[in-house]
């Protein structure tokens, strides 16, 4: 039995290791730094300030119009994708010709970094030479090229970046979901329909509670991926134009990065931090409560 604990030990000891280097230690000095302000030209020089970064945070607008980006972000970016992730999940499940090629074309995106995703997206909306604008011109939905300003237009620019996202990673919840169908025992299904069940009360009756548990957990993993995004929209906008598809991400990296704002930029990142794991909480509770039921 000791043997055993000491051989736990040692194939834990390297990831242990590589967890406190690069996730305990800059967790700390993060909460360290939101504390403290920092001398611009010598960041060497430091005061104490106790809270007032975390209360210059809560009173500004720029950090509220981030938040509020960053939720519009999400709920638009995961929502959609969940939609159409769910019903080319179900179309894949029933199988018809072609669908083995279907599958593997449409998990192209998963091979691509985001950051080449947003930069390809970047082309492909530019209403300079974007093929976007160009086939909506040859459709007669658009008068000419410039009609809509994909990128540079503050009403439509996050949506730009959610239209990348969604073709990122709906592929993702596509695959969990059909992994989940795949799973669920015909047997329910042929139970129910000799019981003259219609297809909706089968959806709604067998496959969708028979699906939570792949529901909620691709969720999570979505809404933390979308919440902390960053390569898609800086490839893309950067944040612009006027704060317009600003997320907290990018907010906190211009503020450390190119304001040298560090305290400031540190007590974001807490509060964001704290914020992902409440909601990792959350749902994590949802799932133990499906397995237990």
């Amino acid at each position: 039995m000791r043997k055993n604990k000491k051989m736990l030990i040692f194939f834990f000891l390297p990831a242990g290791l590589m967890m406190f280097m690069f996730f305990l230690i800059p967790a700390v000095k993060l909460i360290v730094d939101s504390f403290f302000k920092y001398n611009i030209a010598d960041i060497s020089q430091k005061s104490f300030i106790g809270l007032k970064n975390y209360m210059d945070v809560f009173t500004s607008e720029k950090f509220a119009l981030c938040v509020a980006n960053t939720v519009k972000y999400v709920v638009g970016a995961v929502g959609i994708e969940f939609m159409f992730g769910l019903l080319l999940a179900l179309m894949l499940n029933v199988g018809f010709k072609g669908s083995q090629i279907m599958r593997t074309l449409m998990l192209t995106p998963l091979m691509m970094a985001p950051l080449v995703s947003g930069l390809v997206w970047k082309y492909l909306l530019s209403d300079q030479f974007g093929i976007i604008n160009w086939g909506l011109c040859r459709l007669g939905i658009l008068d000419n090229a410039h009609a809509i300003m994909w990128l540079s237009d503050p009403k439509v620019s996050l949506i730009s970046c959610i239209l990348a996202d969604v073709w990122l990673n709906t592929p993702f919840i596509m695959l969990v979901l059909l992994a989940g169908l795949q799973g669920i025992d015909p047997t329910y299904y042929e139970a129910a329909q000799i019981d003259g069940a219609s297809t909706i009360k089968l959806f709604y009756h067998i496959t969708l509670p028979l699906l939570r548990p792949n529901i909620v957990i691709v969720l999570l993993i979505r809404v933390m991926d979308a919440l902390r995004s960053f390569d898609v929209i800086w490839a893309m906008t950067q944040g612009g134009p006027n704060f317009s598809s600003e997320v907290i991400s990018t907010y906190i990296y211009k503020s450390n990065v190119r304001f040298g704002q560090v305290g400031e930029a540190s007590a974001m990142a807490v509060i964001f931090m704290i914020v992902l794991l409440l909601l990792a909480w959350f749902f994590m509770k949802n799932v133990w409560k499906l397995n237990e039921d």
